[in-house]
């Protein structure tokens, strides 16, 4: 399984005003596995950084004017991310910046989901942590990550750092699956606990209507308008 951990670091907060992408930076992991590859690359582009973006991250407009702007590197970066789950953190705002980027391309090219999966870190959190900060320096914290060297953004550090803290929230996941795979071969491991009968009756299975669906569905809808952070049952559907 492959996956990149990705970040990218942008002039200003919306592409409704033109913003643009100025760092993209990238970690690989295979089979839950940090790589050597990494992908880290600086962009023009032709035009000014918001000076309240400026003090997030810490990059001038004279530190990217003789760098390659985003369509002399787009070949370089598809190729690295194509066909991996993207794993990021708070994924609609960096998957909208490089749909934007992509589609300011001529010829325009297709957007991030016809090339990969999206994993979001943020909505994983913020199901996990309902209620609480869920920022990387917070997740930093709460996992007992050392984000010290994090005094400004910058994308590849946060790469790394969120590698680290997704790998901490899905390590239950991992065991329990470990434990699965032991079982299903004979081999027992610490924590493993005694099978079922292998002569136990199936377990009924009673699946809802289409009418029982749709109530549900309303329902959730009522409690998403009515509450001010929305319904977490919604926002945890895609995970």
């Amino acid at each position: 399984m492959r996956q990149v951990v990705l970040d990218t670091e942008t002039t200003g907060l919306s592409t409704a005003d033109g913003h643009r992408i100025i760092v993209i930076g990238c970690v690989e992991m295979i089979n839950r596995r940090l790589t050597d590859n990494r992908f880290h690359r600086y962009i023009n582009p032709d035009r000014e950084i918001d000076a309240g973006a400026m003090e997030v991250h810490g990059i001038t407009n004279e530190m990217l004017a003789d760098k390659p702007r985003f369509a002399d590197q787009v070949e370089d970066f598809l190729a690295f991310i194509d066909g991996s789950e993207l794993i990021i953190h708070n994924g609609p705002f960096d998957v909208g910046f490089i749909n934007y980027e992509l589609s300011l391309l001529k010829p325009a090219l297709d957007k991030v989901a016809s090339r990969c999966e999206v994993l979001d870190t943020l909505k994983m959190a913020r199901f996990e942590h309902p209620g609480q900060r869920n920022t990387l320096d917070a997740l930093c914290r709460r996992y007992e990550i050392d984000n010290s060297k994090r005094d400004l953004h910058g994308a590849l550090l946060d790469a790394e750092l969120l590698a680290d803290v997704y790998l901490a929230m899905t390590g239950g996941q991992a065991t329990l699956l470990l434990d699965q795979q032991n079982q299903s071969t004979g081999v027992m491991s610490a924590g493993a606990g005694i099978g079922l009968p292998s002569d136990r009756p199936s377990l009924m299975v009673v699946r809802a209507d289409s009418e029982a669906v749709s109530a549900h569905d309303e329902f959730l809808q009522v409690i998403d308008k009515a509450s001010a952070d929305g319904c977490l049952w919604l926002q945890s559907a895609d995970f």
